[in-house]
């Protein structure tokens, strides 16, 4: 919200040594925070005057287009008293007209310098300006025509225009709707200073209601509580909005449009409520405010046509909707440049309603902005009587009689308060008068007693709710700064919970070989899966859909990293990484097919049974733990010949967490997209499986801008960490020497080499220390389907060196164990 200063002080008398910095400190500390304060003048220097078109001589251009050479008279700002020679492009003006003039050695914003230079055939010396040319608005099609009385010419156009004016920008917080108003703004300035005087410029007298108003129905008493209309006739189209209430809009950041829209916007911005005009001459029959029928359609302001929804509060007349109350008008009752008749309409809508419907249409609008967060419903009356007295006195217009009037404000619900809450809450010394005095300050009704007070909220405040609210007021006022600095104390035994130690060693892990972690974006579409390759019955596919996604493309909660994992990793291999080992870890979501869930309203904690409701909708959430490793593994170097990431590698992550966490994990194989059919291992521990690693499918790879033979995994974390043990006991060493034998088992060529590892491990007993496979060998020396796999065990004993008997005993349990389960044949 943009608030110019002397707008400000037109509502409330501060004190004179108080500088603008001091009211945006003070502001800042009640809760209108500071963004920045601004000067319309910050980036003009130089001579910026008024001038008078004298003569206006168009001339067509080969290029088809006209311009205007034009003598202008600045008086004896250029120095010589003569007329200025200026080529200008605009065409909204005529001779005779006041315009604004910067001469040669200015600068406009955006280090634009102005010089005389030779264009069009003319030496053109200077510039008329525009208002987005001033930095003053984005109006560009036509320059700035000044009222007869803007002065005479050489005149000082900084003054003229306002540009001297500083206006405070504020952020305004969206439970503090009043502070999108003058009104709002200058009361709390008035709050901040002692001793000031505040006017409320919604305080005025307005007529009563009567029966010759225009005739309004109100069906939907709840979306409408209060619609106010009157009527001026005889408006003057054509009259120009005055310089000063245009410099106003323009300083609050909106455009002047036409006398009658600029007057609405003048009064939103000055009270805060907000007000609709209609073209009188383009009703018919009685306005009726009701909710929309479902499909309904209209076309807003903005030229769109709209499909309402049941929920859709709408205004009506005889020819059907003529606006979406509350959020923008239609077109069809659209104030134009012949409107002599105008229905002012000034009505309270049901902020919920309003921001729904806001959302659901995706429209944004300064009227809007207010409605969605509540607006006083008491000053309609005076809003609207605010209007017509503008309309009358800037527009030569009638007030006809009748004052429409239909339902009543709202009553604010009082709130119950101790007169120690704000000093138990805040740790400031506040005593009872202080609370009392504070909450009358902010416009309150105060009840005291002997046991407390009940508090009555203002009718602008509709976010004073609660006792806590009231709290709130109280310290703004007192002073946020006055709030003690205690540090809290932490409790006893406590420290990370066992899936937070877990998490953190598996990130360890992951660092320790290499990989780097990333964040991606965790919403799909149909393309994410598309590219994986995955089938059309693939349970991956079956998504939780986003009631208002970010994208289009991507509506759905991804039920696999991968795809994010995989696009980061085509993204650094594509701007020259020469291998990558990224990793991730992150929700997925599979839906449960309990219906949506039940929306229940804030003004309560739900109880358990409508929280077991909210839970079962909820969709399983599991921890997943996605890694893709593609490219360089190992790097070349002086020291060797580097290697390319592969499946082993994959797998290898997986069994090196399970080793860091006390679990075995065992591959088998499996067909799984993404991955390559031959590719691809199952991770289990015992029954359980984990998920799935390996190489990707070679049309993943290249769909993706991947390498070749790139490797991914993912698995369910969750599952990993309720089998980890916590404590992970240290390795044990024996100082005893190791007896080394190596074995060769001829295996059918499908048996993984993992399974004939785990048959040696339990066969070879207690005294097994490690054992490696380190050569896969096929020839015709072992037979076609078949494949050798040489093994190297290591033995060793606690308590004793092992003797040759010993060792060899545990090396030919392991062959038989081997030779039982996967039919191995020693070489």
């Amino acid at each position: 919200m943009k608030a110019p200063l002397s707008w400000i002080k037109e509502y409330v008398d501060l004190p004179a040594e108080v500088t603008t910095e001091q009211l945006t400190d003070r502001l800042t500390d009640l809760g209108l925070k500071l963004e920045a304060i601004h000067s319309a003048a910050d980036g003009i220097t130089g001579p910026l005057v008024v001038g008078k078109v004298l003569t206006m001589d168009p001339e067509p251009q080969k290029n088809g287009k006209t311009i205007n050479w034009c003598t202008v008279d600045v008086g004896d700002a250029n120095g010589t008293g003569e007329p200025q020679g200026i080529v200008c492009g605009a065409h909204n003006f005529a001779p005779g007209d006041l315009v604004v003039v910067i001469l040669p050695g200015g600068v406009l914003p955006g280090n634009f310098e102005i010089s005389a230079r030779k264009t069009y055939g003319h030496l053109s010396a200077g510039m008329i300006c525009s208002a987005r040319e001033l930095g003053l608005g984005e109006d560009h099609d036509g320059i700035i025509v000044l009222p007869a009385d803007a002065g005479a010419p050489g005149t000082d156009a900084f003054d003229v225009l306002g540009l001297r004016e500083e206006v405070i920008e504020f952020e305004i917080n969206p439970d503090r709707a009043y502070g999108l108003s003058l009104r709002g703004i200058a009361r709390e300035a008035a709050l901040g200073f002692d001793g000031t005087t505040y006017r409320d410029p919604a305080l005025r007298a307005t007529p009563a209601a009567d029966a010759a108003g225009y005739p309004v129905v109100v069906d939907d008493a709840a979306g409408c509580p209060v619609f106010v209309a009157r009527t001026v006739t005889g408006f003057d189209p054509a009259a120009l909005t005055p310089a000063w209430l245009a410099e106003r809009i323009t300083h609050a950041g909106m455009r002047p449009i036409s006398l009658a829209v600029d007057i609405t916007n003048y009064v939103m911005l000055e009270t805060g409520r907000p007000i609709h005009g209609y073209d009188l001459d383009k009703l018919q029959g009685t306005i009726r405010v009701r909710r929309a029928s479902e499909g309904e359609r209209m076309t807003t302001l903005d030229g769109a046509e709209r499909t309402l929804s049941a929920e859709d509060l709408v205004v009506t007349d005889d020819s059907g909707i003529i606006g979406l109350g509350g959020v923008m008008g239609g077109e069809t009752t659209e104030m134009s440049d012949v409107t002599t008749n105008i229905l002012v309409e000034a009505a309270h809508w049901d902020a919920t309603s309003m921001f729904r419907t806001g959302k659901r249409h995706k429209i944004s609008s300064e009227a809007g902005k207010r409605n969605e967060r509540g607006v006083d419903p008491t000053i309609c009356e005076a809003a609207a009587d605010r209007v017509v007295e503008l309309l009358v006195e800037l527009g030569g217009g009638t007030v006809a009689p009748g004052v429409t009037v239909v339902g009543t404000p709202p009553a604010a619900p009082s709130v119950r308060i101790d007169y120690d809450l704000p000093a138990r809450i805040s740790g400031i010394a506040i005593d009872s008068e202080t609370v009392v005095a504070d909450l009358q300050a902010i416009g309150a009704s105060v009840d005291a007693d002997a046991d407390g007070i009940t508090v009555t909220p203002p009718p602008w405040r509709p976010d004073i709710t609660d006792p806590f609210d009231l709290v709130e007021e109280v310290v703004r006022i007192v002073g946020y700064d006055q709030v003690p600095s205690v540090l809290p104390r932490e409790a006893a035994g406590r420290g990370l919970t066992r899936p937070q130690r877990l998490r953190r060693r598996i990130g360890r892990t992951l660092a320790g070989a290499g990989c780097v972690e990333v964040v991606s974006f965790p919403f799909v579409g149909p393309a994410s899966f598309d590219a994986l390759g995955l089938p059309a019955d693939d349970v991956r596919r079956k998504t939780v859909l986003l009631a208002n996604p970010l994208s289009a493309e991507e509506p759905a909660y991804t039920t696999t990293l991968l795809p994010g994992v995989l696009k980061a990793a085509a993204r650094n291999i594509g701007r020259g990484a020469p291998g990558v080992a990224l990793f991730e870890t992150g929700t997925v979501a599979f839906p449960v097919d309990r219906g949506p869930a039940p929306i229940y309203g804030v003004d309560r904690r739900p109880d358990v049974a409508e929280l077991d409701k909210l839970y079962e909708a909820l969709p399983r959430q599991p921890l997943h733990l996605a890694v893709v490793l593609a490219g360089e593994r190992e790097r070349a170097g002086w020291w060797g010949s580097g290697r390319e990431a592969g499946w082993s590698d994959a797998i290898g992550l997986v069994r090196r967490l399970g080793e860091e966490l006390g679990v075995t994990v065992e591959p088998r194989r499996a067909v799984l997209m993404p991955w390559h059919p031959g590719r691809c291992a199952e991770l289990t521990v015992g029954e359980v499986v984990l998920g799935h690693a390996g190489e990707l499918h070679p049309q993943v790879c290249a769909g993706l801008g991947l390498p070749a033979r790139s490797a991914a995994l993912e698995i369910d974390l969750d599952q990993l960490m309720d089998l980890a043990t916590v404590v992970v006991p240290g390795p044990s060493f024996s100082s005893f020497p190791v007896a080394k034998e190596d074995v060769a088992l001829v295996v059918d060529a499908d048996v993984p080499s993992a399974s004939v590892e785990a048959a040696l491990r339990e066969g070879a007993g207690d005294l097994l220390e490690s054992v490696r496979l380190f050569d896969v060998y096929t020839g015709e020396q072992i037979g076609e389907g078949r494949k050798s796999l040489a093994f190297a065990l290591r033995f060793r004993a606690t308590d004793r060196t092992l003797t040759e008997g010993e060792a060899g005993a545990a090396r030919d349990a392991a062959v038989a164990r081997a030779a039982e389960v996967v039919g191995a044949v020693q070489r």
